[in-house]
């Protein structure tokens, strides 16, 4: 008889298969990102600057993602099972994996992506001089990611270092229950079943709730600033994502200690929490790092079709130019009577030439094809040579 797959085996299944999914996808980005920063600099469209200036935090924010992810395998009652990967280890050390998992995701990872998400937005804010076009500005923002994030990180290590103390049956008066600092239930097989600390829960939720107040603000005054709709539906996506789902894992993890680790109800609560997080980190992968990856590309290649236009138009221009002065040599040649008018004329064409050379991005229309044979009229206004009329030869009786 087959042996009857459990909720949390299969739970614990899908997790994996996601976070797989979601590491591939963020190495593409990875790997995307470096394309177009080695496109720029290799055929130096200097223009672009502006848009793959943030390339470094972009990268971190991924970074950060997978380390989340590879914490919420780390956590799963799948991989505790017996036969399986850390059954072998002992129950001290899996304890130790579960406090490993509470520092490591709720005290860093996921800390830190929501901080980077703020940075990425906050420097379409910035000046030019300070913002993303600034050399300093990728390493200034990862030390201000870092420092914002310590004050979580340390209150989450003394959730598990010294909140402990004051358990039920410890030696203090005043003591809290357990699940307010657990991080970790023996279950009937003598595995150690990963929770989720109440108070580390609660240190969680206030960071959250502070981010949260102040991605709203951010996002309303970026979205004032933008006038295209596409970017702005964009904008709404993740500001919403992030200020809806970020806040609804907390309140799934505080729920979480309502039910035992063995629990289905735990297993449920655990794996929308993930979702929750998880769709933040599509939305941002997207939003963050690819849309603007792909935009740039994009006008990179506008740029690149531009430049090979202009290189033509610079060629016919010449072209015709030369034309000009050999067709003006033998005016003088034929002519002498009218070369001072021939050479008059053809030197302004010379002129306007030179002038649009120098100055690509005036309006201003020039007319330089002057004998161009596909050409039937010219603007007003323009030069134009005449062709030498020879004199006829009049016919003399013998």
């Amino acid at each position: 008889m087959p042996q009857k797959i459990s909720i949390a085996d299969a739970l614990g299944v899908v997790t994996i298969c996601l976070v797989a999914i979601l590491v591939l996808i963020g190495l593409l980005c990875i790997l995307y990102s470096l394309y177009l920063r080695n496109r720029i600099r290799r055929q130096r469209f200097y223009k672009l600057n502006y848009f793959t200036g943030p390339w470094i935090i972009r990268i971190v924010f991924v970074v950060f993602v997978i380390w989340w992810g590879f914490g919420e395998i780390a956590r799963l009652n799948f991989l505790r099972g017996e036969g399986r990967l850390l059954n072998a280890l002992n129950l001290k050390w899996q304890e130790i994996i579960c406090k490993y998992y509470v520092v490591s995701n709720l005290g860093f990872a996921e800390p830190c992506v929501y901080l980077t998400l703020v940075f990425l937005l906050r420097a379409s804010l910035q000046k030019t001089e300070r913002g993303a076009l600034s050399r300093k500005w990728n390493r200034r923002t990862a030390g201000y990611v870092l420092l914002y994030c310590l004050p979580v990180f340390v209150l989450q290590l003394i959730v598990l270092l010294i909140a402990p103390e004051f358990n039920e049956g410890g030696p203090y008066m005043n003591s809290v229950p357990n699940y307010f600092t657990k991080t970790a239930h023996v279950s009937d097989n003598a595995a150690a079943l990963c929770t989720y600390p109440l108070l580390s829960t609660v240190v969680l939720g206030l960071f959250v709730i502070v981010l949260t107040t102040y991605l709203l603000w951010l996002g309303g005054r970026v979205l004032k600033l933008v006038i295209n709709k596409g970017l702005q539906k964009r904008l709404y996506a993740l500001v919403l994502s992030f200020s809806g789902f970020f806040p609804l894992r907390v309140l799934l993890l505080g729920l979480s200690v309502i039910s035992s680790p063995e629990k289905n109800l735990f297993e449920a609560l655990s794996f929308l929490a993930f979702l929750s997080l998880l769709g933040c980190a599509g939305m941002g992968f997207c939003v963050l790092v690819f849309f603007p990856v792909s935009d740039s590309l994009a006008l990179s290649k506008l740029e690149d079709g531009e430049d090979r236009r202009r290189s033509s138009d610079e060629y016919i221009d010449a072209s015709s130019l030369i034309t000009n002065q050999a067709l003006v040599e033998g005016f003088t040649e034929s002519s002498p009577a009218r070369d001072s008018v021939s050479v008059a004329e053809a030197t302004r064409g010379s002129i306007s030439f030179r002038s649009m050379a120098k100055d690509e991005t005036s309006g201003t229309f020039v007319e330089l094809s002057l004998f161009s044979s596909s050409q039937q009229s010219s603007p007003p206004g323009s030069p134009q040579l005449r062709w030498p009329k020879r004199p006829a030869v009049q016919a003399h009786d013998p």
